[in-house]
C-alpha cells in the first residue's frame, strides 16, 4: 500500500514539481492550494503525512496546523512545514504547534524534501 502525502501549497509550480517527484517514487499524492482546502483534505483524505506551506490564501499554515492538532481524528498525522519563512520565531512557533519538522524552501532541494518524508514515513 503506497503512502499518501498531502501537499498544501499555493505556488502552482512548486506544488506540481513536488507532486511529480513524489508520484515518480510511487507515493499517492493529494494537493490543496489554500488553507481551508488543506484542512478539509487532511480530514477527508487522512494522509500519512502533510507538507504544509505557511503563507497561504485564506487561513494560513499556522492556523491549519493548530486546527489539525486540536482535532483528535487527525491530530496524529505528521505535518512537515515547508515554507519561505525561516525566522527562528516562525520555526519555533511551527514546532510548538506540533509540526514534526520545519524546512525552509530555499535550503532544500525536492530530493532532500523526499528524504525527510521517507524518514518520517519510516
Amino acid at each position: 500500500m503506497s503512502k499518501k502525502i498531502l501537499i498544501v501549497e499555493d505556488d502552482k509550480f512548486l506544488r506540481e514539481l513536488m507532486t511529480r517527484k513524489l508520484l515518480s517514487l510511487q507515493y499517492e499524492v493529494v494537493s490543496a492550494s489554500d488553507g481551508e482546502e488543506g484542512l478539509e483534505k487532511i480530514k477527508t483524505e487522512l494522509p500519512d503525512v502533510v507538507l504544509l506551506d505557511l503563507i497561504l490564501p485564506g487561513i494560513n499554515g499556522f492556523e491549519v496546523l493548530e486546527l489539525a492538532k486540536k482535532d483528535s481524528a487527525i491530530a496524529k498525522i505528521p505535518v512537515i512545514i515547508l515554507s519561505n519563512l525561516g525566522q527562528s520565531e516562525d520555526i519555533k512557533k511551527g514546532l510548538e504547534l506540533g509540526a514534526q519538522d520545519f524546512l525552509v524552501k530555499a535550503h532544500f532541494t525536492p530530493q532532500e524534501i523526499v528524504d525527510k518524508l521517507k524518514l518520517i514515513l519510516g
